[in-house]
């Protein structure tokens, strides 16, 4: 790609429809070695390109993006624009729809350039590194008159990366891991030699294969898999299969394989170069050398405070609600935090019942200290934390968790004299549960006489809730008010739709199987009754549905809104698995699920499929009639059978609605 140069100029080559111009016209050149003039800034925008989506939210251009694919879900503003389709075959129709006047597009959306050549303006972004991607944030923060926060975005990136290389900086030659990032399931395949994610690996202190070959994707051979030995492998999202196909001879026989050092990672951060290279480097960084970023002795920084910001909380016994951000082992962590102006008697589902407290807190570690100093377990977590911030054990409080605080929901419900606060924070896409139907896999066998211990896996996640009221409840009404608090938590879980982890195609979630909640027994008038039949009850409850839906919107871009697209990967169900190989079929499916009457269709399956799980169906034929209809319908001629779906078995419901669109479509093509 030609380097991206700013040339201010007075005249303009190409003109946008538009009204707003920009502070002074900017030059530059695309990925494609297209020369542009940005004279007016634009005003409907459509973004094929995750990454590009990413950094177009992230700097605050938000109105005027119109539209974006089923694969840009972060951040969570993305739920509520149009699904034009995926990356791969972006509708052009649902696009044309849109009346944009700008499409960010990626070199392999080539209908897309056919189509809208000389008809709309098409830029292509397609960073291959982290610099080419902090030049794209600044090009865009100036386009879109966001320079501010575009420098924001590339300072805050620098530091990170600044900071891993002073860390690793320690790690002897000989001592460094080497990594390779997988890709696929039932192969073995690698980004190629010029590739982003082989920046990350180096970057992260890791020493990546070279096979001599460029390119996204390379498939590798037994020969050269074995040569290179891989002492650590990571892939995104749910890398079973993956796992499963390293367990035959050959591919077992390295590093990685035998001491089981095989990691997953989001998504949204291992397969792009956007607005967090910072971040992901961090992360893949302290899963490497765990030991060497736990050692004080290796800290870069100093503990402590960094900077703190108000939050609005008016009740008469709290002095100042903040958010603290703080360096804790050399990462950046926040923390929210209650001051009152007497000791508290609190109720903790993580510490019990304490008194004498002054300090109630939810405290978040970022995802690159997830698993550093857990030998030490919680309560050497805890006392880690405390100390960094210079608080007192004795008269504090504290709730852990994996979802940044920037996302937290302040929620705040009256009824004449009475005032309830409910602070949530809610992550909930990595450990989900279905109680009384999911199974737990911690088991303290030491305790039993048992000679092994079952481990489970750290994963973030956890909703913690902490209630305050100007009232003062009873240690009665405290503890009713966690029963209210689970109940309000568990309808909005159902009402988002959100999925059990383990066991997504059957169960909607009820909680996170580590969620927490701390009662502040408060001040004012003495209640001793919280239940639902109350006013304060309803009060509670209330609070909590609202604020869950707020902060799981914000940490995980869940809307109950959301497109059947983001239904069906939540439940892990894959349009590409369904239609391979034929991709003219898996693009039809994709359109036809854009259209509202289709997608729909699908949704009403979805509900009855959880129906029908629950033991409320009885009798599936009508619904079998309708997707026989539909089929037909779709085909243009009667249909009197379903074809079968490949792979695992499917729930009936949702196998028989796929079934049925599936088959028109192939019918129809066939005719």
């Amino acid at each position: 790609m030609k380097t991206i140069q700013y040339i201010l100029i007075t005249a303009f080559i190409l003109l946008f429809n538009v009204l707003e111009p920009v502070a002074s016209p900017i030059v530059f050149t695309d990925s494609s070695g297209y020369e542009f003039s940005i004279s007016t800034r634009p005003n409907r925008i459509v973004s094929l390109v995750p990454s590009v989506t990413e950094m177009l939210l992230s700097i605050g251009v938000d109105t005027s993006l119109v539209g974006v694919t089923y694969h840009s879900t972060l951040p969570s503003v993305t739920t509520k624009k149009v699904i034009v389709g995926g990356f791969a075959h972006p509708s052009i129709a649902k696009i044309e729809s849109l009346q944009p006047d700008l499409i960010f597009y990626s070199s392999i959306q080539k209908d897309i350039v056919d189509h809208f050549q000389g008809k709309v303006s098409l830029i292509n972004l397609q960073a291959n590194s982290t610099e080419e991607s902090f030049d794209h944030i600044h090009l865009l923060g100036d386009i879109f008159d966001q320079p501010e926060r575009a420098h924001r975005i590339i300072s805050e990136q620098k530091r990170l990366l600044d900071l891993i290389e002073r860390k690793t900086a320690h790690i002897d030659n000989g001592k460094k891991l080497r990594v390779m990032r997988l890709m696929g399931q039932s192969s073995v395949m690698t980004p190629g030699d010029d590739s982003f994610q082989n920046e990350y690996i180096r970057r992260a202190g890791g020493i990546p294969p070279s096979f001599g070959r460029n390119g996204s994707i390379i498939p590798v051979t037994m020969a050269e898999w074995q040569n290179f030995n891989p002492q650590a492998l990571y892939s995104c999202g749910d890398n079973s299969e993956l796992r499963q196909f390293l367990q035959q001879t050959g591919w077992k026989d390295v590093e990685a394989v035998r001491e089981n050092r095989i990691f997953s990672f989001p998504c949204d951060l291992t397969c792009r170069v956007a607005t967090k290279a910072g971040n992901f480097v961090s992360l893949l960084a302290a899963r490497l050398y765990p030991e060497e970023f736990s050692d004080p002795a290796q800290y870069a920084l100093n503990e402590g405070m960094v900077s703190e910001r108000p939050i609005h909380v008016d009740l008469d016994y709290v002095t100042q609600t903040k958010i603290i951000e703080s360096n804790i082992r050399d990462f950046r962590n926040k923390t929210v935090v209650i001051e009152f102006n007497k000791p508290m008697q609190i109720l903790s589902t993580l510490a019990g019942e304490r008194k004498g407290i002054t300090t109630v807190a939810n405290h978040f570690f970022p995802p690159p200290s997830w698993g550093l100093g857990h030998n030490d377990g919680l309560a050497g977590l805890e006392k880690h934390t405390l100390k960094a911030l210079g608080m007192d054990p004795a008269t504090s409080a504290f709730l852990f968790t994996g979802a940044d605080m920037d996302n937290l929901a302040v929620v705040k419900k009256t009824y004449r004299d009475i005032v309830v606060y409910i602070l949530v924070t809610a992550g909930v896409k990595s450990n989900a549960l279905r109680m009384g139907t999911d199974t737990g896999n911690f088991y303290p066998a030491a305790q039993f006489g048992d000679t092994a211990i079952d481990h489970i896996q750290q994963k973030p996640g956890t909703i913690n809730i902490i209630l305050l009221a100007n009232v003062t409840l009873s240690p009665r009404a405290m503890t009713k008010a966690i029963i209210n608090i689970t109940e309000a938590k568990s309808a909005a879980m159902q009402d988002l739709d959100v999925r059990s982890t383990p066991t997504p195609l059957h169960n909607q979630a009820t909680g996170t199987g580590t969620d927490n909640i701390i009662v502040v027994q408060g001040s004012g008038v003495d209640i001793d009754r919280t239940g639902g039949h109350t006013k304060i009850g309803q009060l509670i409850a209330e609070a909590v549905y609202q604020g869950i839906i707020e902060s799981t919107q914000k940490q995980n871009g869940l809307t109950a809104q959301r497109s059947i697209f983001h239904r069906l990967q939540e439940r892990h169900i894959n349009l590409y698995a369904l239609t391979s190989p034929d991709n003219q079929l898996r693009q039809e499916l994709e359109e036809l699920l854009l259209q509202p009457s289709y997608a729909d269709f699908l949704h009403m399956a979805l509900t009855l499929s959880d129906t029908s799980e629950k033991g409320l169906l009885s009798d599936p034929s009508l619904f079998h009639h309708w997707c026989l209809a539909v089929a037909s319908q779709l085909a243009g001629r009667h249909i009197e059978e379903l074809q079968p779906l490949p792979g695992d078995k499917l729930p009936l419901f949702i196998n028989n609605s796929l079934s049925a669109l599936i088959t028109g479509l192939q019918t129809r093509s066939h005719k």
